[in-house]
């Protein structure tokens, strides 16, 4: 039983590559990006920088939720109801106090905070509909659960950019030891000022569009966005194979040098899943663009995979999407593996080209890339946090 994968059997998603798995999914596969815009203010000091974010108006968040209210809790709602149906069928089949909530954050409505902060320098008070709990980080869940009226265990994670990948990997979990019957597993971010100047402070963020794997590369870009997955025990197109988790814990900001942990959670993934390296068709990797990450990501997958294995980063498409990442990497190869890609296609690199001495080159995916017809469909997704904070998942279609 514990071998016995748990399957994806919905996906709501709402991202800077668009609304709902059919924009993301045609976005996606052409190489296009068109939510990346530059904003002049974000920066405290005023400059132009390059962001992914979610365009147009998000669904209000009900009157009865408004303590929660916040641009985190209505991308969550615009990603629930895109899967409603399927939400309402499992609410039927097991009950509401069956069916939990574990959600990915590093934000929550952190936005809301600042505006408040803002409201209170400039009046001398907070404003009248500020809550606290708008911008608390364990409030995402029990938000959404609310929102779904759902009365099952609902638990936020926090790990910074692994935090969706992390949520999946729990809901697996609460699934085997019968916690639930059912799961509502994902992420979201927004984007926030403070975010933003953090990654700006730390030399982090690149001056124009973010670049992975490129000798031109010179940070990452931030982006939000929000993706649900509905996780069950019964069989759907769509598993969760395996899973692999590290904590090297080497510095706050940086890789292990070595990639001890980075290796340690993709190895883990592939025997939790019962494959070898040669099993994976893909990998969708973390990628962020900066000068470290790229370099230990790039040493650590050509040790385990060799030069061969087709792999790309989604970032230069949507930015880093922090704790939505790990679902946002996980939504990527649930839709390349699924029917809704009858073309077969994987999801390009978007870069400029310029290779990288020791950096992933030619394994990096060109547009139009297919993968054959004959294959199982089996995809790795990494999600690389701050603190060494690891997360892999092997994800793929059912046999």
């Amino acid at each position: 039983m514990l071998r016995d994968p748990a399957f994806l059997s919905a996906l709501g998603i709402v991202s800077p590559m668009g609304r709902g798995k059919r924009q993301v999914l045609e976005s996606l596969m052409a190489a296009q990006s068109p939510g990346v815009v530059c904003r002049n203010d974000i920066l405290v000091n005023g400059m132009p920088i390059y962001v992914g974010e979610v365009s147009g108006d998000l669904p209000e968040v009900p009157n009865k939720l408004a303590i929660y209210a916040s641009r985190n809790l209505s991308m969550m709602i615009a990603a629930a109801e895109e899967i409603r149906e399927d939400i309402d069928e499992v609410i039927k089949r097991y009950g509401r106090e069956r069916i939990a909530v574990v959600m990915g954050t590093s934000t929550s409505g952190l936005d809301c905070g600042e505006r408040a902060v803002a409201n209170l320098g400039v009046g001398g008070e907070l404003p009248p509909d500020y809550d606290f709990r708008q911008n608390e980080i364990g409030s995402s869940a029990e938000a959404l659960a609310e929102y779904l009226e759902l009365e099952g265990l609902a638990i936020t994670i926090s790990t910074a950019c692994s935090s969706g990948a992390q949520a999946l990997a729990n809901g697996r979990r609460m699934l085997r030891t019968g916690l639930a019957d059912a799961v509502i597993a994902g992420g979201a971010d927004s984007l926030c000022r403070i975010t933003v100047n953090g990654f700006y402070a730390l030399s982090a963020l690149s001056k124009g569009r973010c670049n992975p794997f490129s000798r031109n590369r010179d940070g990452t870009m931030i982006g939000e966005g929000a993706a649900l997955f509905l996780m069950q025990r019964e069989e759907s197109e769509i598993a969760l194979f395996g899973v692999g988790a590290s904590s090297d814990a080497h510095a706050m900001t940086t890789p292990e040098p070595n990639g001890a942990g980075i290796e340690l959670s993709m190895r883990q993934a592939l025997a939790d899943a019962e494959m070898t390296p040669g099993d994976i068709e893909y990998i969708q990797l973390h990628g962020t663009g900066t000068l470290q990450n790229d370099e230990v990501e790039s040493v650590v997958v050509s040790r385990i995979f060799g030069e061969e294995t087709p792999c790309s980063s989604c970032k230069g498409q949507l930015g880093h999407t922090l704790g939505a990442a790990g679902v946002m990497g996980a939504a990527h190869c649930w839709l390349s593996a699924s029917d809704n890609n009858p073309k077969r296609l994987l999801p390009p690199h978007v870069w400029d080209g310029e290779a990288d001495e020791g950096l992933l080159s030619t394994s990096l995916v060109r547009p139009d890339q297919q993968y054959a017809v004959d294959t199982q469909r089996l995809f790795m997704s990494n999600a690389f946090a701050f603190g060494g904070n690891n997360v892999s998942l092997i994800i793929g279609k059912w046999r």
